[in-house]
């Protein structure tokens, strides 16, 4: 995706993800013209705000695919750090954050409730990321949601969360997990382009029609 940046200069959209924390959270930092949206922040606040200063990156907000707790451990610290930064998740998923189950100690505390967190219906409201597609995929959890750009560099872009992985898909067996409901949703995202890139939310990357090709669960 390219926009103007100011003065004229076109700037294209940019991704950089890290895995963070213990549980190999893929942590996407989406940035454009300085400004950055930061999916994930599973762990490691301290490199992700490293990553942003390098870069003079400064955030928008913190988009969730969902709300387990090795996706969302950082958010407290970069609210700290930006304490305007809105927190977009899926209504559903509200619950989840301060599920009893949602940690794993001591590495991963429970999670606080974030500050200034919005549904994913304010997504537009944010400014930047207007050719960004909240794709509801509940089933690994009840909010679960996949974020799709549709013209992102010179592929289709999917951030699909735990929702589907190369080969694989998320576990359902937690509380709010539902297996039928999960198919459901793949079936959404079996029907995107063969060439989009997926970024799952743990493992390597993959594309829709590797998936197609190879992944049980979409056949």
């Amino acid at each position: 995706m390219i926009t103007e940046c100011g003065f004229g200069i076109l700037c294209a959209m940019e991704r950089l993800t890290v895995q963070v924390g213990s549980f190999e959270v893929n942590c996407s930092i989406l940035s454009e013209g300085g400004r950055a949206w930061i999916v994930d922040p599973g762990q490691e606040a301290a490199r992700l705000l490293a990553l942003l200063a390098e870069r003079s990156l400064k955030p928008e907000a913190i988009l969730l695919t969902h709300a387990h707790f090795d996706h969302i451990s950082a958010v407290a610290r970069l609210q700290a750090t930006f304490p305007d930064l809105p927190v977009l998740v899926h209504p559903k998923d509200i619950a989840v954050i301060a599920h009893p189950f949602n940690q794993y100690p001591p590495e991963y505390p429970p999670v606080p409730m974030p500050k200034n967190v919005r549904d994913l219906a304010d997504l537009s409201s944010l400014g930047g990321l207007s050719d960004l597609e909240a794709i509801e995929t509940p089933g690994h959890t009840p909010g679960g949601v996949c974020y799709y750009l549709p013209h992102f560099s010179s592929s289709p872009l999917l951030l699909s969360g735990d929702t589907l992985f190369a080969g694989s898909i998320g576990r359902t067996d937690l509380p709010g997990g539902s297996l039928s409901t999960l198919s459901e949703s793949l079936k959404k995202l079996a029907d995107l382009p063969s060439e989009t890139v997926v970024v799952p939310g743990h493992g390597p990357e993959t594309t829709i029609g590797e998936e197609r090709r190879s992944n049980p669960f979409l056949r």
